[in-house]
Order: structure tokens, then sequence, then C-alpha cells
């Protein structure tokens, strides 16, 4: 792929999009597993805003992958790989995050049948700051990229 100018606005919409899912996120009752799962579509809205998230911060990482690094990759788990080779995630712990959150997309897009409302629960009372922190790396390299 040849390399070219980063876009930032498609940058700014797709990191706007996971923003927007977090707030919703935020937003369903997690008081506890029991409230959360006393409503079938709890779950149901979290699978889907966290895999709208998730798929949002890989597509911004593959577009700075593509336009920054001439690097085409189709595969989520190697753009988060490639991510953290090719310095758009600095920080190691940030990109093994980034590489367990992309395969867990993987697991909502085609082990749904496996993923539980308990296992979601988890997800959303401690795992949501390691999207932001990843969707913040990538805002840092898209800066970066764009000013070269």
């Amino acid at each position: 792929m040849t390399r070219g100018p980063v876009d930032l606005k498609i940058v700014g919409d797709r990191l706007g999009i996971v923003r927007k899912c977090l707030e919703d996120l935020r937003r369903l009752p997690v008081a506890g597993l029991v409230e959360f799962e006393s409503d079938f579509r709890n779950p149901a809205t979290a699978e889907s805003l966290l895999r709208r998230a998730i798929e949002a911060a890989l597509d911004t990482a593959r577009h700075l992958l593509a336009r920054g690094h001439g690097f085409a990759a189709l595969e989520y788990r190697e753009v988060a790989r490639q991510s953290t080779e090719r310095g758009l995630i600095e920080d190691a712990n940030v990109g093994k995050r980034f590489l367990a959150i992309a395969g867990f997309r993987n697991r909502l897009t085609h082990f749904y049948d496996e993923v539980t409302p308990g296992e979601l629960f988890g997800i959303l009372t401690t795992e949501l700051p390691d999207l932001e922190q990843i969707c913040e790396e990538l805002r840092r390299a898209a800066s970066r990229l764009a000013g070269s």
C-alpha cells in the first residue's frame, strides 16, 4: 500500500464513535450483575456498543497504518499487533491490551454464543479505561503522522 496523508477527519470521526459508545455504555446499569441481567436489553446493548467501539478503534489504527506506514492489515488482531510494532501505540502494556481487545472483538463477532452477560458486566465495570487509553495513543499517533 502506498503511504499518503493521514485524514484527521476520518481519525476524529472514528474516535468520536468510540467516545459516544463509551458514553452510552456508561449509562447502562452496572451497580450489580443481577441488576445488569434483569433486563435482557442490557447485555445485548453492551455487546453491540462494545463491538462498535472496538471496530472504530481498530479502523482508526488501520487508517493510520495504511496512510502513515504504507501497511495494509486485513485482520483486526494484526492491526492491533502492527499498531504496537510500528509505534502507533507506544506503551507496551496498552499494546497488549489492544491485542486482547481485538481478540475479544473476534469473539463478539464469531463466537457470540460464548460471550456471557457476566463477562460483559466485568468489561463494563473494569476495562473501559483500556479502550480510552488506546484511543488517546491513536490520537497522538495521528497528530505525529499528520505533522510529518
